[in-house]
């Protein structure tokens, strides 16, 4: 533990706060200076028992955990963070068994590094991979919500139910599946053999006809909700293509 940051740099990123749970008092005073160094900023307890409270005081962006802690261990640590809270956890541990890897990470950490031989550079980098991989996963599911949200149109394959703006469709078991095609990609061109494809498992005797007919039924439940508005449009010699008025 002799490593000194002086020559150490990364390109400062977005400010974080790191929540470091770590009873070695040398060991977190370092990698909170190179955690200054790549640009976060941190706060350490040294009490596994005083661990929740800080996360319920000040949500941080990750948590550099060890195991071997006074007053409550890691893993019951990670055990209890998970029933309310979905923040990183990077484990730091001198017990590098496999069994104790799987451990944490059933109880909910998102990664392992072992203190032996201990480099903060190695956990300075892991806690900038996983920061931008979750801010990379926050901001598609920020989009999927912002698309549903914009979207009157909304299809909940659990329920097998689809409603505009809360009213439900009332919708067959075929139609909600092409209904589910067209607005996966909507202004697609779709052809009779594509959207074929798409029932075959369900129907093996729907005809190209027949999607004709599903296709003039789906347009009839629409229309209510969307006056003067076409949803599916015919393409000539081509097929189908979906799409909802602008909101």
């Amino acid at each position: 533990m002799n490593s000194t940051p002086d020559d150490f740099q990364f390109s400062p990123p977005a400010t974080a706060d790191i929540l470091i749970v770590e009873d070695e008092p040398k060991l977190a005073e370092l990698l909170q200076k190179y955690l200054a160094v790549a640009g976060y900023t941190s706060r350490h307890v040294a009490r596994g028992d005083a661990a929740l409270d800080a996360v319920r005081a000040q949500r941080p962006d990750l948590i550099l955990l060890d195991i071997m802690l006074p007053g409550m261990d890691g893993w019951e640590i990670c055990r209890q963070l998970r029933t309310f809270s979905d923040v990183p956890v990077l484990m730091l541990t001198a017990r590098a068994e496999e069994e104790d890897r799987l451990r944490g990470l059933e109880l909910g950490a998102d990664d392992y590094i072992g203190k032996t031989p201990f480099s903060p550079r190695e956990i300075v980098a892991r806690v900038k991979s996983m920061l931008r991989r979750n801010a990379l996963v926050q901001r598609a599911a920020q989009t999927q919500q912002a698309v549903q949200t914009a979207s009157p149109l909304v299809i909940d394959e659990a329920r097998h139910q689809a409603t505009v703006r809360g009213e439900p469709l009332n919708l067959t078991p075929l139609e909600l599946r092409l209904l589910k095609t067209f607005a996966a990609a909507p202004g697609q061109v779709f052809s009779r053999d594509q959207l074929l494809n798409h029932l075959h498992n369900a129907d093996r005797f729907v005809t190209d006809r027949a999607i004709d007919t599903h296709i003039k039924n789906l347009r009839r439940k629409l229309e209510p909700f969307f006056p003067g508005h076409n949803a599916i449009q015919a393409v000539y010699g081509v097929g189908y293509c979906f799409e909802l008025p602008p909101a």
